[in-house]
């Protein structure tokens, strides 16, 4: 199997497994939560502080000759979105299954889940070319919010990470690269074939 293919299906896993890192660090036994809280009428309120969200522009969707020209970049998309978008889908069922687990349980669960994703992912992603591999890897950001270095350094360790990200370089890659379509040329084409794609325009 292509190098790059196995960085992409690591990349995969570390997304789905790594809520993992952060319940295993939790005392064993423990179901509570520290959180913020304000005082109402009595009554005590968790207070949540959620990151800033900057409302954008809408993003332009293709015009019929970027469909033309960029044909072979919606194929990869196409190919490789649905992938991205089941590992935010697994991440947060994980993040809810793996809450009050001991760390026993959790990796008795992570050795379960990790031979489903092998079987119901292993063959296709096997099949996926250089170029569509390349696309998996920014899109997981897209979809996760984190880079493949830092889902990889995460779960499997920092060695690792720096080792796919030293093989990858040499085809071109950086792993730590982060997915920027508002500064990013490349990124920013990339964006707007996933927003076409995902309103049907193509």
């Amino acid at each position: 199997m292509h190098k790059l293919k196995i960085i992409s299906l690591t990349v995969l896993f570390t997304a789905l497994f790594a809520p993992t890192m952060l319940y295993a660090q939790q005392p064993v036994g423990s179901n509570r939560v520290l959180s913020y809280a304000s005082v109402v009428d009595g009554d005590t309120i968790p207070l949540v502080h959620l990151k800033t969200v900057v409302i954008a522009r809408k993003w332009a969707l293709l015009t019929d000759k970027e469909i033309r020209k960029n044909q072979k970049l919606i194929r990869n998309v196409k190919k490789v979105l649905p992938y991205a978008k089941e590992a935010r889908r697994r991440l947060q069922e994980l993040e809810k299954e793996m809450a009050g687990m001991s760390a026993k349980k959790q990796k008795e669960y992570v050795k379960q889940v990790e031979q489903e994703v092998l079987d119901d992912f292993y063959e296709d992603l096997e099949k996926l070319t250089f170029s569509q591999g390349k696309v998996l890897l920014k899109l997981v950001d897209r979809e996760t919010g984190n880079t493949s270095y830092t889902l990889v350094a995460d779960l499997r360790g920092k060695f690792r990470a720096s080792f796919y990200n030293t093989f990858a370089r040499m085809f071109g890659f950086n792993m730590k690269e982060r997915y920027d379509p508002k500064n990013n040329k490349d990124d920013n084409l990339l964006e707007r074939v996933v927003r076409s794609v995902e309103l049907g325009k193509i």
